[in-house]
């Protein structure tokens, strides 16, 4: 049985445990409200290009006239996975659960016969998925010195991947993040951004818009489709602070309360403990009274 004194500094460690945990809950709070309305803000814009994009493209049809970010390279072989994670971790499966999507889809591929590349970005992602996926990451990025997420940091990735596409290095490619939903829910996403992958057309009642473009659909769909890619890895990465910030509160806030349970847990340990100690003390007192 642990001493009083034992008791009195594990005591003391949960406390001192108990602020820290409460302190980042409050952090993590703050920097959620901002998080969110960046994201929130995000996707009517990623939303809306997605539905021109797809007006655009039903405008010029199938054939040799689409582009290859819409058309593809006729082939399936290779694919690119962009797994965005956080930098850190103390923010509960939040990381786990994105890498765990990336894993089950690899194996899947895996199984298929196609070739995989990894692009990590974010420390967190990149340490999970290298303990069973090492040779198959060719890049990972780390955004730890990024104190403010713009879309500059989404383009540059943005372009690479457009650069690497365009050199035939990679069939297809699908990015890998957590969709905000609460603080309480993030929901692991994996969405294909090379070919894009456009949302169909909407008919409401039977009437349709005809939009007439200038230039052509081709040329605007040339300049439009590489700035999607990266306006879609822009949104994931907002998506991902938010859902990061949410569930570190998450994490902290049930943190915070088992070490409330822990600390009366021990606390009434120690009562107890002190309370056997005195009485023992007691009774040897009595006991040598008695035996004068």
């Amino acid at each position: 049985m642990p001493s009083l004194k034992d008791l009195r500094n594990r005591i003391a460690s949960v406390k001192a445990t108990q602020k820290i945990t409460k302190a980042m809950q409050m952090v993590a709070a703050a920097k959620l409200r901002r998080a969110q309305l960046a994201a929130e803000a995000a996707r009517p814009f990623a939303e809306r290009i997605d539905r021109v994009l797809a007006n655009l493209a039903a405008g010029i049809g199938p054939g040799d006239g689409a582009p290859p970010l819409i058309a593809g390279t006729g082939k399936d072989d290779v694919h690119l996975l962009i797994v965005a994670t956080a930098e850190r971790g103390l923010c509960g499966g939040f990381n786990s659960s994105i890498a765990r999507l990336a894993r089950d889809h690899v194996q899947s591929l895996l199984g298929q016969g196609k070739q995989v590349k990894i692009i990590t970005v974010g420390k967190k992602g990149a340490d999970i998925l290298r303990r069973q996926f090492e040779d198959y990451i060719i890049e990972s990025i780390e955004l730890r010195d990024v104190k403010t997420l713009t879309f500059d940091v989404a383009d540059r990735l943005g372009k690479k991947l457009i650069e690497a596409y365009e050199a035939g290095e990679f069939d297809v490619a699908t990015l890998f993040y957590s969709q905000f939903r609460s603080v309480i829910s993030q929901v692991p996403t994996a969405q294909r951004i090379i070919p894009a992958q456009l949302p169909e057309r909407v008919n409401d009642g039977g009437l349709e818009a005809v939009y007439e473009y200038e230039p052509n659909e081709e040329e605007i769909l040339e300049s439009l489709l590489p700035r999607n890619v990266s306006v879609q890895v822009f949104r994931a990465l907002l998506e991902n602070a938010a859902s990061e910030q949410g569930a570190r509160m998450s994490a902290m806030d049930n943190a915070t309360r088992n070490a409330g349970e822990m600390i009366k847990k021990q606390t009434l340990i120690y009562n107890r403990s002190r309370q056997a100690i005195i009485t023992k003390e007691l009774i040897e007192i009595i006991s040598g009274a008695e035996a004068i």
